[in-house]
């Protein structure tokens, strides 16, 4: 096993911890992708971003295309016509930037491990009526399908910070959910 802190107080980060991750908040975020493209059938963006997200996942490169269709699906959020859809366009803004995972000890950085699930579990909220209980089966999907890699990730940074809204809330009991799994 490889030190998870460098001598330099980073955390030590490979690119297969990157692609985990990567992996697990494009898959979080395609759960939902269908709430935007329904309201938006014209605009590719979060889609492009997800897709760019998988190719990562599974061996591509970090690189512009990635970064630039992160972005492009964080316009397609604040453009969204409903919350339900920005939401969904923002878990797939976060699966983009999940491979931007900083090697810092900031729990801020746990919006790219587990962004793109809160953002999910919020936009199905949202698409069923503001449940909660929508979005608290899907921080239970997200945690099950959590492999081993992605928590050993996300234990080497601090607990997720207050606020955040609701969305802050979800990836809190996400967060929470992960670190006592065994």
């Amino acid at each position: 096993m490889h030190p998870v802190v460098s001598e330099t107080g980073e955390i030590v980060l490979s690119k297969q911890d990157l692609r985990e991750v990567t992996g697990y908040a494009a898959e979080s975020a395609q759960d939902v992708l269908e709430i935007f493209e329904s309201t938006h059938p014209a605009d590719p963006r979060p889609h492009d971003a997800i897709d760019a997200a998988w190719t990562f996942a599974r061996g591509g490169e970090r690189g512009k295309s990635l970064r630039d269709t992160g972005w492009a699906a964080h316009r397609a959020a604040r453009e969204a016509d409903t919350a339900t859809a920005g939401h969904a366009a923002r878990a797939a803004m976060c699966a983009a930037s999940a491979a931007y995972l900083h090697p810092l000890a900031d729990a801020h950085q746990l919006k790219h491990i587990l962004g793109a699930a809160a953002h999910a579990a919020r936009a199905a909220e949202h698409s069923a009526g503001s449940h909660r209980d929508v979005g608290a089966e899907h921080i239970e999907r997200a945690r099950e399908r959590a492999a081993p890699a992605v928590v050993d990730v996300l234990r080497r940074y601090p607990a997720a910070p207050l606020g955040g809204g609701r969305v802050g809330e979800l990836l809190r009991d996400l967060d929470t959910a992960l670190r006592g799994r065994q």
